[in-house]
């Protein structure tokens, strides 16, 4: 077991792999933790596309000698929370619970995450409301869109593919397949125990240790997968899906970078770069897109800009729902916002307010217990480390508006385009865009 202490955070690994983080916080008499496993949907054959997703419906729903309603007695009778979730990067368990009750909530989520049994009924009851969920997304325009640029942009990446699958592979999941994917990747050299709250380092390295010591990894060694990009064609291209809607979806997707640079552990400028000008396009009422698109010309139901932060190449994303006969102008009206960034420099005001909104955000997202724990754990199964919390603070203080610019011009010159509304509408914008 070795222990290192970053400022307020106790990091630990034990004998088994497991990496144990703790931040002491003895504000509330509340413990948060957040258990991350490597077992997200980037792990999944393609053809078994939305398997972790069904495994996060149905772990909870029974462990060895526990069935679907025991757990939820043991978690209600002391009014704890407990939940699975999965991401494209990583699968998740959370739990919350009062520090009296926490050892008990910590051991229940060990046998739960070590033992599921995978019901049959239950797991049968999940596949169906996912494929209802698969289903009911397809009616959605935005979602439509988001899944139609990812394709285009991905290709054959695992991002490309929703983290529910679609209707042919969930159809297909079994709990033979669930099982074999939880031996698989299931295992304490893949998990990252991250705790906040009112708790001593050395008392909740005791309480792991206790409860996960004695998990030992199979003797084979763990599945590496690849998560760098095929080569991409970074050329014009758009897709459309005509739907009889409301309104039309028109979304700019360009491909940025992971929050890692070659070299291993140095976060890259460029990641940083876009993170600000995502945050000055497209976060908020005061963001460029809201005030140049909606308020001063009314084009925009809704706008927005996103940057996620991904173990491997992340999506830069523009997007805007407008009235059908604006579906043109919306879309040249987009392309010529993320032109600027590349072509005009931000002005140092607008510069310093976009570091202060994003300084500002980075803080209030770490005020709870639950948030602290997420967070630090998140920064560990991304392989960014702990010490990623100061230097991007760091970077985005120190960022220069030519550093800006010259990763905008980098990255953000040539966009996929994924349009959804009616047929007319979307037409008439692909014969704008390939003029």
């Amino acid at each position: 077991m070795t222990t290192v202490q970053k400022s307020h955070i106790n990091r630990t690994v034990l004998n088994n792999g497991i990496v144990v983080l703790v931040v002491e916080n003895p504000a509330a008499d509340i413990i948060a933790a957040r258990i991350f496993v490597r077992a997200g949907s980037c792990y999944e054959n393609q053809e078994q596309a939305g398997l972790a997703y069904l495994l996060s419906a149905v772990l909870t729903k029974g462990c060895n000698g526990l069935s679907s309603l025991d757990i939820a007695e043991q978690v209600e009778s002391v009014g704890a929370s407990l939940s699975a979730d999965t991401d494209a990067d990583y699968f998740l368990l959370s739990l919350k619970t009062v520090t009296s009750d926490f050892a008990e909530i910590l051991t229940l989520a060990g046998r739960i995450l070590r033992s599921p049994t995978f019901p049959e009924a239950e797991v049968e009851l999940e596949r169906r409301i996912a494929l209802q969920d698969i289903r009911s997304q397809q009616e959605q325009p935005f979602t439509v869109a988001f899944d139609q640029l990812r394709n285009v942009m991905y290709q054959n990446h695992p991002y490309a593919r929703s983290s529910l699958g679609n209707q042919a592979t969930m159809s297909c999941l079994t709990r033979a397949d669930l099982v074999q994917y939880h031996q698989t990747h299931f295992r304490p050299d893949n998990v990252v125990i991250s705790l906040a709250g009112r708790i001593t380092p050395e008392n909740a390295i005791a309480l792991v240790e206790e409860v996960f010591g004695d998990w030992q990894a199979p003797s084979m060694q763990p599945i590496e997968i690849t998560l760098n990009l095929p080569q991409l064609n970074v050329e014009p291209q758009i897709k459309i899906t005509p739907q009889q809607t409301q309104q039309s979806i028109v979304m700019l997707g360009y491909l940025g970078p992971s929050a890692l640079s070659l070299e291993p552990s140095v976060l890259s400028g460029d990641y940083v770069a876009l993170k600000l000008l995502a945050t000055y396009l497209g976060n908020g009422l005061s963001s460029r897109l809201f005030v140049e698109l909606r308020e001063k010309r009314g084009l925009a139901y809704e706008i927005s800009a996103f940057y996620p932060t991904r173990l491997s190449r992340a999506s830069f994303v523009v997007y805007m729902g407008t009235a059908p006969e604006n579906t043109q102008v919306a879309l040249s009206s987009l392309r010529k916002e993320v032109d600027l960034l590349f072509t005009t420099q931000l002005e140092e005001d607008a510069l310093q307010a976009t570091k202060n909104k994003i300084l500002g955000q980075y803080a209030l997202g770490k005020q709870t217990n639950a948030q602290i724990a997420h967070v630090y754990g998140w920064y560990e199964i991304l392989r960014l480390g702990v010490d990623f919390d100061r230097d991007f603070q760091e970077a985005i203080a120190s960022l220069s508006a030519t550093d800006a610019t010259a990763a905008a011009y980098r990255y953000l010159r040539e966009p996929y385009v994924s349009l959804v509304g009616r047929e007319e509408a979307v037409n008439s914008a692909v014969l704008y865009f390939n003029s």
